[in-house]
């Protein structure tokens, strides 16, 4: 199997730290532009957006995309999506939203254990930590400690690989910021669901200024 995988210099060291079984082949690239010349199997797109016309150049063979925030919604079937945000990929099980079921066996071929989550903002794990590190952000904005000890205490009492304000670091705010003002933004009926996102002062300060 032959896969394209479309990711910049820190997706593709996350990528290749993930062991993968005989037979299977992956070409990086940094840009889409450069795959017409391929044939391939499976596409991962990482490292850019989905816009409307690079739809027109892909075949319908499985498409895997970096879309943390926004689901499939209006996406060929063939789409599917995780999360490629820094340090996602070296997990050893990755979140995939997907309209085909059928893009279980790449990940079969590849040898990458997968979990099939609902198509939805964040995913998952995405939603879990950008609550914890908006929860820092609260408990910062209200002096109850510093940014170092926040971190250390996380590290330490949860063994986390990060404390909270570094994964931000490593995340981005503003990706963590966007995450969180989408799932503020829920529909009426998600709205109890939605106030579990409200946004910490302190973040809206920080991300004000970047």
């Amino acid at each position: 199997m032959k896969i394209i995988a479309v990711a910049n210099v820190e997706q593709q060291q996350e990528i290749m730290q993930k062991k993968m079984n005989a037979g299977c082949e992956m070409i990086f690239m940094e840009s889409i532009d450069n795959i017409k010349s391929f044939n391939y199997d499976a596409l991962f797109i990482l490292s850019e957006p989905i816009h409307r016309n690079i739809l027109k150049t892909i075949t319908q063979k499985p498409v895997i995309i970096n879309s943390v925030i926004e689901p499939l919604d209006d996406l060929p079937e063939n789409f599917s999506r995780v999360n490629g945000w820094s340090s996602f990929l070296q997990r050893p099980v990755w979140e995939v939203a997907t309209k085909n079921k059928m893009v279980s066996q790449v990940f079969e071929q590849l040898g990458w254990p997968v979990i099939f989550v609902s198509d939805e903002p964040g995913l998952v794990a995405a939603r879990v930590i950008s609550m914890i590190i908006n929860e820092a952000y609260f408990a910062l904005g209200e002096k109850v400690s510093t940014r170092q000890n926040i971190d250390l205490a996380m590290k330490l009492g949860t063994n986390y690989p990060y404390g909270p304000f570094e994964w931000a670091e490593k995340i981005g705010i503003k990706n963590i910021y966007r995450l969180l003002e989408k799932l503020t933004c829920l529909p009426d009926s998600q709205a109890v669901t939605g106030k579990r996102y409200l946004i910490a002062p302190e973040l809206k300060r920080i991300f004000s200024m970047k």
